[in-house]
């Protein structure tokens, strides 16, 4: 440490990134900052940062980027084939959207299942705001209401998406197989999630009819036929899809799956959709571009956690928590943890998972809890911050749904946020 200073100083960058990440300003350069002054603060010369960069492309927070990346970039494959049309106007038809609720449960449906898929959120409401839009709006769905549910269900799809990045990681950090992360802490969470999100939708939708409303919305295509081409493609992708899935479980196979699974799917999908490889490859580029910014800052983010862990910081940290825990108690650590995650760790869910993980392992470790409870608080921790503050998730699905109606957003969130938080004290209790 610069000038023999306590290891905790080190900790500094991440306070200021935590700050920083409330603030406007551009995640690239608030991660940019605080690496070089921890890199400052460690005693790292700022001319080895080139060498330490080059590392970090082998990092699993850059492994983490890149398939976020050819997540977005596969997106725009079902787009220019025409695959997400078909899959959304599909669904929708086939629950029906003649009622209000109906037409809530049709649109969640639709948002969990894309996300789910394509481990995006911004990237797979993105593809289904302009095509559900347009549906909804015949009923009376307002801005406000579905603003809840593209959020609410979106995530919802993440918690559960084999190759979403949330899983992937909480799945590498815990050892979980799929199977046993959907039952430690995917299926469970959500289920609530699942369920707030429709409640509070059909409040928000009571609430805000008559006050906000679709208008000079564009007619919906009711009689919507898929060509032979996105029919064909649209088969391709559920059958790769699928295979690849039931593969990948059976061979207990790791993060970098992802990566060849996306990769396959997109070039199975756009081929089957009639795309020439320079189409297909064009549109990829194109989708993953929409995500350079996320790889970029997961690769400068590595260096930034690498230099307070050799600092020492995080162990002196557990050091300093631990006469609060010396109790062993399984339950107050996982309510402390959860909370630290929720409100005390801002940024992307992934890099705060990462963080969480380096600053209470050696606590997990120790009062020996479950990687199936710790699982829990990582997804909770991480996920619900976007409910708990207004944002960029939050404030991105307002603008995909058209609403301005912040207050019903912050309504739900804050409901969410306090349930989801309740279930890990549940949960800890009877696994204590």
């Amino acid at each position: 440490m610069l000038f023999n200073m306590s290891p905790l100083v080190a900790l500094l960058p991440l306070i200021v990134y935590i700050i920083l990440a409330f603030r406007d300003i551009n995640p690239i350069l608030n991660v940019l900052v605080c690496v070089i002054l921890s890199a400052v603060l460690t005693n790292h010369s700022l001319l080895s940062m080139g060498g330490v960069i080059a590392n970090s492309l082998g990092s699993f927070l850059a492994l983490i980027g890149l398939i976020i990346m050819l997540g977005s970039a596969l997106g725009q494959v079902l787009r220019r084939t025409g695959v997400a049309e078909n899959l959304v106007i599909t669904l929708m038809k086939k629950i029906g959207i003649n009622t209000e609720k109906k037409a809530i449960l049709a649109s969640m449906i639709t948002s969990v299942v894309l996300v789910a898929l394509l481990g995006t959120l911004a990237g797979a409401n993105a593809i289904i705001a302009p095509i559900i839009i347009p549906l909804v709006s015949v009923i009376g769905i307002t801005p406000s209401a579905l603003a809840v549910v593209f959020q609410g269900a979106g995530q919802t799809g993440l918690f559960i998406g084999p190759f979403a990045p949330p899983v992937v990681t909480i799945m590498e950090l815990t050892g979980l197989t799929y199977v046993q992360f959907l039952f430690a802490a995917g299926l469970p969470v959500a289920l609530i999630c699942w369920i707030i999100t429709y409640f509070m939708a059909v409040r928000t939708q009571k609430k805000t009819k008559g006050i906000y409303s679709y208008d000079g919305t564009e007619k919906a295509n009711t009689d919507y036929v898929p060509t032979k081409e996105a029919t064909r493609a649209t088969w391709a992708f559920l059958i790769s899809i699928t295979a690849l899935l039931i593969y990948g479980m059976y061979a207990k196979s790791g993060a970098s799956y992802a990566v060849v699974v996306t990769f396959t799917i997109a070039i199975v999908t756009g081929i089957a959709g009639g795309l020439k490889m320079n189409e297909l490859l064009d549109a990829m580029m194109e989708g993953a571009g929409r995500m350079i910014w996320l790889f970029v800052m997961f690769l400068l983010f590595d260096p930034l956690l690498l230099f307070i862990e050799e600092a020492g910081a995080f162990n002196a940290l557990v050091e300093v928590l631990q006469p609060l825990l010396q109790s062993g108690s399984k339950i107050v650590f996982s309510f402390i943890s959860v909370m630290t995650g929720v409100y005390g760790i801002s940024g992307a869910a992934v890099a705060q998972s990462m963080v969480m993980d380096k600053m209470f392992k050696p606590l997990v470790d120790s009062i020996g809890l479950s990687a199936s409870m710790w699982a829990a608080v990582l997804l909770v921790g991480s996920q619900m911050t976007s409910f708990a503050y207004p944002g960029a998730d939050m404030l991105g699905q307002m603008g995909l749904a058209r609403s301005k109606d912040l207050k019903s957003m912050i309504k739900f969130g804050v409901t969410l946020a306090l349930i989801s938080v309740i279930f890990v004290v549940v949960k800890s209790i009877f696994l204590a």
